[in-house]
């Protein structure tokens, strides 16, 4: 494979590559690679941030990162349960730069518009689980006609985008690093106050470099992400944890109350309590 800054390693001279992932949590370091990649999670559970971002994960989660995209899993190591994905990846032209444009295989390019910006299939997933399962003690020819199979199925699939915005230019090493450097120090501390000035200091520019810099590859201020980053822990507490909202909004970062369910409702678009009625009633 073909390595781009920042990227997992993988075995070159392969055009269809099987992976499994098993351990505590999965690789939790931002990355890209030119490979489309197809993911089961089999278990575990987590934050995932695909280009501008934030996502949920958790297990029977069917996931397709498209070529190119800045990514990063970040597992949830309270859950009890050792994290396990399946996955492949491949590039459109793994298999001849025509192969895709056949005829036959038309049907297959909502697939990959839908890649560009990432997804998750929500429809048809228990024959999918079933195609993945399939992976581990199979011949590579095998691996290929599953390949096939995903594909059909994952372009007809409901779905929903992992990102909106899609920086269209492979970032060099030393913008991966930074980029690395940030996301890594804000997903392990969106608990505690954290200043543009600090974040900066982490990138290694001035605050007003820093600002232009994440805001046109993300296509968001960092505080906006920041923010996002907080709200998606909060409504992971709110769906599964019996804590005041006040000791919620406290967990996940924010100073005050009154700011958390401002920012809470410009995001989810509804307030911390009915959005925590709203998954009790799931629930029962």
């Amino acid at each position: 494979m073909k390595v781009l800054p920042f990227k997992i390693p993988k075995p070159d001279f392969e055009a269809l590559v099987f992976q499994e992932d098993k351990g505590c949590l999965f690789f939790d370091k931002l990355h890209q690679h030119e490979e489309i990649q197809l993911s089961l999670i089999v278990e575990g559970e987590g934050t995932l941030i695909v280009g501008d971002t934030i996502n949920y994960y958790s297990s029977g989660d069917i996931l397709v990162i498209g070529s190119k995209l800045p990514h990063v899993f970040k597992s949830d190591v309270s859950a009890e349960k050792e994290a396990y994905m399946i996955s492949l990846f491949f590039t459109e032209s793994s298999f001849g730069s025509q192969f895709f444009k056949l005829e036959e295989l038309k049907e297959l390019q909502p697939f990959f518009k839908r890649a560009k910006h990432g997804f998750k299939a929500t429809s048809h997933k228990t024959l999918m689980h079933d195609y993945f399962k399939q992976l581990e003690s199979a011949s590579k020819l095998k691996r290929f006609i599953v390949l096939l199979e995903l594909l059909q199925l994952l372009s007809k699939s409901a779905y929903t985008s992992l990102s909106a915005f899609i920086y269209n230019k492979t970032f060099t090493t030393v913008e991966g690093n930074r980029m690395r450097d940030v996301f890594e120090y804000t997903m392990n501390n969106y608990d505690q106050p954290i200043s543009l000035e600090h974040i900066s200091g982490v990138a290694n520019m001035t605050k007003t470099a820093f600002c232009k810099y994440f805001k046109k590859r993300t296509n968001k201020t960092y505080m906006t992400f920041l923010n996002e980053l907080r709200i998606e822990h909060a409504c992971r507490l709110l769906s599964s944890q019996d804590l005041s909202i006040a000791a919620i909004a406290e967990l996940s970062g924010f100073q005050n109350i009154s700011n958390f369910n401002r920012q809470f409702k410009a995001v989810k678009l509804v307030n911390p309590s009915k959005f925590k009625a709203s998954k009790t009633a799931t629930i029962f």
